[in-house]
């Protein structure tokens, strides 16, 4: 039952994964990331898939052996985040505290990503 589980959630991940790959502010390697380690729970043969993918194979393998980032990824990565905190700034206009929690969060987020290492 938790094999199924696993691999349930897997295909989900990869189906976020393809929408991600059509819609412009919507990740794509984060969820394949995910499903690549839900598949490593559930389905070697999906997970090699993955991994061997010719379009994201490589950058799956280069996180999961060096948890490395490339430079593309990395810059798509914080335009992204900076777009995102615009879009919510002039959405929702939040108040100054809600506005700099938000900020900060996401300042971690890039910082992590920028301390990756590249290819």
């Amino acid at each position: 039952m938790i094999r199924l589980g696993w691999l349930a959630l897997g295909c989900l991940f990869v189906g976020l994964g393809m929408v991600g790959a059509v819609l412009p502010l919507m990740p794509t390697t984060i969820f394949l990331i995910l499903a690549a380690g839900c598949f490593a729970r559930s389905s070697p043969r999906l997970e090699a898939w993955l991994l061997n993918h010719p379009r994201f194979g490589p950058t799956l393998r280069d996180w999961r052996e060096r948890g490395a980032i490339g430079p593309r990824a990395k810059a798509m990565a914080c335009g992204g985040m900076t777009l995102g905190y615009v879009f919510f700034l002039l959405g929702a206009r939040p108040g100054p505290g809600l506005a700099l929690l938000v900020a900060a969060v996401m300042g971690g987020c890039a910082a992590f990503v920028l301390s990756r290492p590249g290819h």
